[in-house]
């Protein structure tokens, strides 16, 4: 028990830890970071009474049905949700990078209970693999919601609702497109390699660009670079 525990919440603390290490500015103080990923840990329950009562009823039949509606949009709304009203308009969000660290916390919380029930269910053997696709995807499809967030809340005001809608449709397309591989295709590890590339790439790059949007509100150089 204690062995598929470790195995459930070290992949979770692990990716959370780097981007929380990779804040160069302000860091975000740890207890509220810790009480997002509880949040996200909270949510997972009631979003699985949700898939399975959808799953029983037959509400959802089709492989696309499931994986957009079913997986991606109850889960990156319910993250979205938490998001908005806990943080987005909290007073230590204060610069763009915080909002991948918390999009990641959320989704790192949901991913790590959902990794935990899934290695009591079928075994310990599954955890490096579940650690290198369902676990970091999930972190993956944080910072993107993050990078969003961080978007509209540091965006002029006529721009905030567009980079709002934007950021919960990209996780939301991004991980509905994850399950899809997973429920469609036989060969899915073909598929899904270059798609774990992509969204690793991509995420990184939200990082990166992350850095220096909130860079450039303590350096008037980065200020004028952005600007260019």
């Amino acid at each position: 028990m204690l062995v598929v525990l470790s195995a459930g919440i070290a992949p979770g603390l692990a990716l959370l830890s780097y981007f929380y290490l990779r804040d160069e500015y302000d860091a975000e103080p740890f207890a509220l970071v810790f009480k997002t990923f509880i949040y996200g840990v909270l949510i997972t329950f009631p979003i699985m009474f949700l898939q399975y009562v959808l799953k029983v009823e037959g509400v959802f039949t089709s492989n696309w049905f499931n994986a957009y509606i079913s997986s991606g949009l109850l889960e990156e709304f319910f993250k979205w949700f938490i998001l908005m009203v806990a943080i987005f308009q909290h007073y230590h969000f204060n610069d763009p990078y915080d909002g991948i660290i918390y999009g990641a916390s959320v989704s790192l919380g949901f991913a790590t209970v959902e990794n935990i029930l899934f290695l009591l269910a079928n075994g310990v053997e599954y955890a490096f693999g579940r650690a290198l696709m369902p676990v970091s995807s999930h972190a993956l499809f944080g910072v993107m919601m993050g990078y969003y967030l961080g978007k509209a809340k540091f965006s002029i005001r006529d721009q905030r609702h567009k980079w709002l809608l934007i950021s919960i449709l990209v996780p939301l397309t991004l991980h509905g497109t994850y399950n899809y591989i997973f429920l469609s295709e036989k060969n899915w590890i073909y598929y899904m390699i270059p798609f774990m590339l992509f969204l690793w790439w991509i995420g990184l790059k939200k990082v990166k660009h992350a850095h220096r949007l909130t860079a450039s509100k303590y350096s008037p150089a980065e200020l004028k670079k952005e600007i260019l």
